[in-house]
């Protein structure tokens, strides 16, 4: 498997090759498994994938009551009313938080890259489906494209909120939505390559802080922020806009950027918004008791 963004970029580059096509045939070689077979379970986590956008837009709720039945507004919304934001933007809101809100419900969902930030990727891609007219297929090549940069931010950096914060997870995820949606649009494995800079660049340092150590408040809402900001990162990179640091740059920077959080703000639920009065008597409610918070200084 490739090792560096860089890497990725110019071996599709000399090869006249798409971003999906190197990273099947990688995947192949890596697994020992056919062609038809490494597409077969990839066409699976895209069933699932449909599955949770579509079942969360008709309103869910977790148990706890904290999360639930927003991205059936957003739908009614849509339905009603001119968004100020556009109907993409908000169709890949709403099928981002739709995901999150089955996750947060204890539905199936699939992690891309985590649970956490399942939401992101699926919201860009339903909302690409329907203006572009995606085939199946089309979205299972996308799906390709979005792995393979994710699996080289992982090795690079990691995904876990717990060592990198909320930029290891909604950050991956909207740079990986972001590199396939340029793909997708018909841009060059360059282009995507600045989709993920950018992508990632406007997220860093998004810290981990979930109300009560759940995966709810405020998971769902910044996977509709990791949506937004990943179709905003494809556009500026088709439109030939370029970061000044390079992709591998930036995920080396995002993997600096975790170490050094403090442990409140890395997915105990102790700092950031977990830490405020309100977020410590949502604790409390939930489990009876309270957590001390934890000193910015603490790693």
């Amino acid at each position: 498997m490739f090792n560096r963004i860089d890497e990725l970029v110019q071996a599709a580059t000399q090869n006249h090759q798409s971003l999906a096509e190197l990273i099947i045939q990688a995947e192949c070689e890596a697994s020992g498994q056919s062609q038809r077979q490494v597409w077969q379970r990839m066409a699976q986590n895209l069933t699932a994938m449909e599955a949770a956008a579509a079942q969360g837009a008709q309103g869910v709720r977790s148990a706890t009551g904290l999360t639930g039945g927003e991205a059936a507004k957003l739908r009614a919304y849509r339905a009603k009313h001119q968004s100020l934001s556009g109907d993409l933007m908000l169709s890949a809101v709403q099928a981002a938080m739709a995901t999150n809100e089955v996750n947060a419900a204890m539905g199936v969902v699939c992690a891309t890259p985590t649970a956490g930030s399942s939401g992101t990727l699926p919201g860009v891609m339903m909302a690409l489906k329907q203006q572009r007219h995606l085939t199946r297929d089309a979205l299972i090549r996308f799906l390709f494209t979005a792995g393979g940069i994710g699996l080289i931010i992982a090795n690079q950096a990691g995904i876990a909120g717990a060592t990198g914060g909320c930029q290891a997870e909604v950050g991956s995820a909207s740079a990986m939505a972001a590199a396939a949606a340029v793909e997708a649009a018909g841009g060059t494995p360059a282009q995507s390559a600045q989709a993920v800079a950018i992508a990632l660049s406007n997220l860093l340092g998004l810290v981990c802080d979930p109300i009560a150590g759940l995966v709810e408040v405020p998971c769902v809402k910044r996977n509709a922020i990791g949506a937004g900001n990943a179709l905003i990162a494809a556009d500026l990179a088709l439109a030939g806009c370029t970061s000044l640091i390079p992709a591998d740059e930036c995920i080396q920077a995002m993997a600096q950027v975790g170490q050094a959080m403090p442990a409140s703000l890395r997915e105990t639920g102790l700092g950031g918004l977990a830490g405020t009065p309100t977020g410590q008597k949502i604790r409390t409610k939930i489990f009876g008791q309270t957590m001390g918070a934890v000193s910015d200084a603490e790693g």
